[in-house]
């Protein structure tokens, strides 16, 4: 569902593009941001795919996009739309606030990390500031990025916890029930390297079974419960 609208009628309004799974949810951010004089939605989308589809076409100047998203989710966005749309800047929203989550957002390009129990007024700022150059933190997010600084143990999670973006992206497929072929089919790869994969992500999570996958996966918020 997109919505586009004058270019001459928006142009000292900041242009976003809200991308979330939940139809009521991101009609509910749609409205308050457009309640905002200075800020216009111009296009919205259900999934990543999508997201990434009307970036592409709409250039906003930022996208806000949900974690959570099925089939692509936020953070694989985030990395093709650094790619494919440099100038604009993405605003990851998330349920979870986990150390290795909010690493992720950040390797994968995002400017801004919020939680979805963030004020509307905060979620303004937050578009305003990046908008303008800057990087935004909501407070809790924050507090722990300075905390792991401080401590001098990046993200305070063990190393056995890095995934890659394409990890996360496989593990994300596998907890949602997609079997081997149906992931290599989904990301144009072969069955054989979605299996390394798979073996990769077990070894470095420590974790061995598929219920314990699909767990580790709802924690860090890469599915919903």
């Amino acid at each position: 569902m997109v919505a586009q609208h004058s270019s001459e009628a928006f142009a000292a309004k900041i242009s976003v593009v809200v991308a979330d799974d939940h139809a009521i949810v991101r009609q509910g951010i749609v409205s308050l941001l457009n309640a905002k004089p200075d800020i216009t939605v111009i296009g919205e989308a259900g999934d990543g795919t999508e997201a990434v589809r009307l970036v592409q076409r709409l250039r906003p100047q930022i996208a806000l996009l949900d974690i959570s998203m099925p089939g692509m989710n936020g953070l694989t966005a985030a990395v093709r739309l650094s790619r494919l749309a440099p100038r604009t800047q993405v605003i990851m929203l998330s349920m979870y606030v986990e150390r290795d989550m909010i690493l992720s957002a950040l390797q994968a390009g995002a400017r801004g990390y919020l939680t979805k129990l963030s004020l509307a007024s905060e979620l303004a700022q937050a578009i305003t500031s990046v908008a303008r150059g800057h990087a935004y933190l909501s407070p809790d997010v924050a507090a722990i990025v300075v905390a792991d600084y401080a401590t001098g143990v990046p993200n305070g999670a063990p190393h056995a916890e890095r995934l890659t973006l394409r990890e996360r992206e496989i593990l994300q497929l596998i907890a949602e029930g997609r079997t081997n072929r149906e992931i290599a089919q989904h990301l144009s790869t072969s069955i054989k390297t979605v299996d390394t994969h798979r073996t990769h992500i077990m070894k470095r999570l420590n974790i061995h079974d598929l219920a314990g996958l699909v767990k580790y996966a709802v924690r860090t918020g890469l599915v919903e419960p």
